[in-house]
């Protein structure tokens, strides 16, 4: 607790500047302070946990798992084959050139209303991330000790599993440990342009009521959502890299 005893100090400080600014503003629809957001999210917790977080947490769920696997597939294939890298690696890069909040639309109106309209904005600001840091992590890869490897007699199968893998693993971490936060953000910009349900789209008929309480009241669970997933991401890192020396 003592290491992270100076984020919560500056925490604390901000919160309460807030407040009194707040306070002293007097406008709270348009700035509401954190105990008038605390009170509004207590007011509207069996809406927001019951009906709308289930909902924005199965395309967080979904969006990510998608992202994982096809990530995962992609980041191997490129690194086994220089053909499939020039091929698609540009491709990834163009990817994240185009604004999500631009193309998010155009999937509403392919999908309508459907989870599969914001699942696909979720896995297309997530899959960057895990993509390229896997992708980094295999070519990171110790020629020596593939070499020495070779010279064992090992084979193809046993260099990947014994030797690109668990070089790549901290890799691939690194980029869940972003693509976690950025599902988040992809799963709410789904719901706020399109959805009859979710934590987004609780905030723009927030908004729409002039409520600024009510915006930020899922904001907030938004923010534990992903602090949660990101601690998620932590836990697992750490057990399943317990070889790797780390401060």
């Amino acid at each position: 607790m003592k290491k992270y005893g100076a984020s919560v100090i500056l925490v604390v400080i901000l919160l309460a500047a807030w407040e009194i600014g707040a306070r002293i503003v007097n406008y709270p629809f348009i700035l509401p302070t954190p105990t008038g957001i605390l009170t509004k999210l207590w007011d509207l917790r069996m809406d927001l946990l019951f009906k709308h977080l289930p909902a924005t947490l199965s395309i967080v769920v979904i969006g990510l798992l998608i992202s994982v696997v096809l990530g995962v597939l992609l980041a191997v294939w490129m690194n086994w084959s220089p053909l499939i890298e020039r091929a698609f690696y540009p491709l990834i890069i163009a990817s994240q050139m185009i604004p999500t909040i631009a193309i998010a639309p155009v999937f509403v109106l392919w999908f309508g209303y459907s989870i599969w309209s914001k699942v696909i904005v979720t896995v297309l600001i997530t899959f960057f991330p895990i993509t390229v840091s896997t992708f980094d992590g295999l070519r990171s890869t110790n020629k020596e000790l593939k070499e020495l490897m070779l010279t064992m007699g090992a084979t193809k199968k046993d260099i990947f599993f014994k030797l690109n893998i668990p070089s790549a693993l901290p890799h691939f971490y690194s980029g869940l440990k972003v693509a976690v936060t950025f599902s988040i953000i992809g799963a709410a910009i789904g719901e706020w342009l399109g959805a009859q349900a979710g934590l987004g789209y609780f905030s723009r008929r927030m908004m729409t009521q002039f409520d600024a309480a009510g915006v930020f009241a899922p904001i907030v669970i938004l923010s534990a959502l992903g602090i949660l997933f990101f601690i998620i991401v932590v836990g697992f890192e750490k057990r399943s890299l317990k070889w790797r020396k780390t401060e």
